[in-house]
């Protein structure tokens, strides 16, 4: 995806249209990698599932019509040689369509029902209209036809292989409504116009791009668009979310993990703060008895088999520094011992008896799953996980002192020092850091970028463990950014998940902990390159670092939010400076 001229527009293949709100969207995305002919819509309750196919009509003859998708933030269309079919959403559950010219077959993903899957069809005695009960998302989908259109049904009941679908049409047009229901609802009841639908849902995103993205065009050409990822990848509290959640998209990665919410709510912070903290919260909602955070969440899933990187304490601190108001005393207390609660996991249950130094237990808890450094052992003590380590600690102890809580802030800052000596002390040898077997003791090793994530501790690291981090760091970067494994690497691969690519949050986090180190120079150069990055790219999961390209998930929203921090970060400097 590349940025136009025209901001608001983006390429339907790569980010789904959507609303904040909503558990579906419609796009052609239909599972992992995956491409369909045709738009479906597709929801995230109960896991991702595409539910109906959306196929154009040539009215004169019934066959597909030949027709090119438009999207903006405001409306998404299919666009024919001689008709049109738009479609906006009135509301988070329902989409309101309005077709010229153009006839449109709605159908289920999949035509083929079973006992336990599959989408039944059938009309509503009540008021007519036509509903697809879907198995796999375990909610309905009704179509009520408005005023001047013909709807002409197929299959009504079928069962098995029976051929299924509704066509809407009329001679001067036609209109209709889809609403993703749980199980009944009165009968619809217009709220206005399609124009009306249109100018709100086009209004909500204004309103939320102005709150998140004030940033001049000329300086983030990309930040409105960063601003539409977000939007469109925010649920309303449901299933097992009990918060509004920005999924990390509306693809198939449509969970929260735990370090990806971060970056969220650090780029929500400054305009929607409300917003960003149910996204710092959401993990903590589901914290377990030894004090983990899931690995993930999402609509009716959680999963505790791994866990995630403890940048918790850096990440509220950056919060704290961005929020307008702070959280009311009740609020921060209840944060504090939260975030007591998993710094202790690590201090406890990963930390093994006699080691100074807690473990990671496969890469996955690192977040940089499958990264050189756990090559030789999996269970590894390992520099990155110290450094964060100490920083939860430091924030720990803000925390305490600004609760009043004096002699519990010099014991958490009397521990990060600990977690601090021993990792110079056992992980810092010839310029490098390495990682140590907790069962062994011996040291490894590598490439990877994540061996240089102390830079995190920035002020606090000595002067030249600072300076050769930074020099290391500079021989990851790339035209485009900082490649997640050396390119001289044997273990390089150009899409390789964490062995090469570029990725947002390692941005973020290096950038940072290098400026605090007095690196500015360099932290500026690689937010320059992730920024032009994105602006030529779009807002991959994560991208090659030698050509550029996005990869893997195309609509990541903490790659938006990055773009959108850095850029901050750059206008912020760049006004403080005065005009030059």
């Amino acid at each position: 995806m590349t940025a136009t001229p025209d901001s608001r527009a983006f390429a339907i293949r790569e980010i789904p249209f959507s609303r904040q709100g909503s558990w579906f969207n419609i796009s052609s995305v239909t599972a992992q990698h995956s491409q369909a002919e045709d738009l479906h819509l597709v929801s995230h309750q109960n896991g991702m599932h595409a539910v109906l196919r959306f196929v154009p009509l040539d009215p004169s003859s019934g066959a597909r019509a030949r027709t090119a998708w438009t999207a903006t933030p405001a409306m998404l269309a299919w666009e024919g040689d001689a008709g049109r079919i738009a479609l906006v959403y009135e509301s988070a559950d329902t989409v309101r369509l309005r077709g010229d010219m153009l006839d449109l077959a709605i159908t289920p993903a999949d035509q083929e029902l079973t006992p336990f899957t599959g989408t039944y069809f059938y009309r509503d005695p009540v008021d007519g209209s036509y509903h697809f009960t879907s198995y796999e998302t375990g909610r309905r989908y009704r179509v009520t036809p408005l005023g001047g259109a013909v709807a002409t049904a197929e299959g009504l009941e079928g069962l098995a292989g029976a051929d299924r679908r509704l066509v809407l049409s009329g001679p001067r047009g036609w209109e209709a409504v889809v609403e993703e229901i749980d199980s009944a609802r009165q009968p619809y009841a217009a709220r206005g116009d399609f124009a009306a639908a249109a100018a709100a849902h086009a209004g909500a995103f204004r309103d939320f791009a102005d709150a998140v993205a004030p940033l001049p065009a000329g300086e983030a050409p990309a930040a409105e668009l960063a601003a539409y990822v977000l939007w469109s990848a925010t649920t309303r509290p449901a299933g097992l979310l009990r918060r509004p959640a920005v999924l990390m998209s509306k693809h198939w990665m449509d969970k929260v993990w735990s370090w990806d919410h971060c970056f969220n709510a650090l780029a929500l912070a400054r305009g929607l703060p409300d917003l960003a903290w149910d996204q710092f919260q959401i993990p903590f909602d589901h914290q377990d008895e030894s004090g983990a955070l899931p690995d993930s969440v999402t609509h009716s899933e959680i999963l505790f088999n791994f866990v995630k990187p403890p940048i918790h304490g850096w990440a509220l601190r950056r919060l704290r520094e961005r929020l307008p108001r702070q959280p009311e005393s009740a609020e921060l207390r209840e944060t504090y011992r939260r975030l007591g609660r998993w710094t202790d996991f690590w201090l406890r249950a990963r930390t093994a008896p006699g080691l100074r130094l807690p473990h990671y237990q496969h890469g996955n808890d690192s977040g940089w799953d499958n990264a050189t450094t756990f090559d030789g052992r999996r269970v590894l003590i390992t520099a990155d996980l110290a450094a964060f380590l100490v920083l939860q600690l430091a924030e720990l102890a803000e925390l305490a002192k600004d609760l009043g809580e004096s002699d519990a802030a010099e014991r958490h800052l009397g521990t990060a020092d600990a977690v601090q000596d021993a990792l110079l002390e056992e992980l810092w040898s010839d310029g490098r850091f390495g990682s140590r077997s907790p069962h062994s003791g011996e040291v490894s090793t590598s490439r990877s970028l994540l061996d240089l994530m102390p830079i995190v501790l920035g002020e606090r690291l000595p002067r030249e463990v600072a300076d050769r981090l930074a020099e290391r760091i500079a021989e990851h970067l790339t035209p485009h950014g900082l490649a997640t494994e050396h390119t001289g690497s044997p273990h390089y691969l150009s899409d390789g998940y964490w062995r090469g690519p570029i990725w947002a949050p390692a941005t973020v986090l290096v950038e940072d902990g290098l400026r605090r180190a007095g690196h500015t120079a360099l932290a500026d150069e690689i937010g320059r390159r992730f920024l032009r990055l994105c602006e030529t790219s779009g807002f991959a999961e994560n991208f090659d670092a030698l050509t550029g390209e996005g990869l893997r998930d195309r609509a990541y929203t903490w790659t938006a939010s990055s773009y959108l921090l850095l850029a901050d970060g750059q206008h912020s400097r760049s006004a403080a400076s005065g005009p030059r």
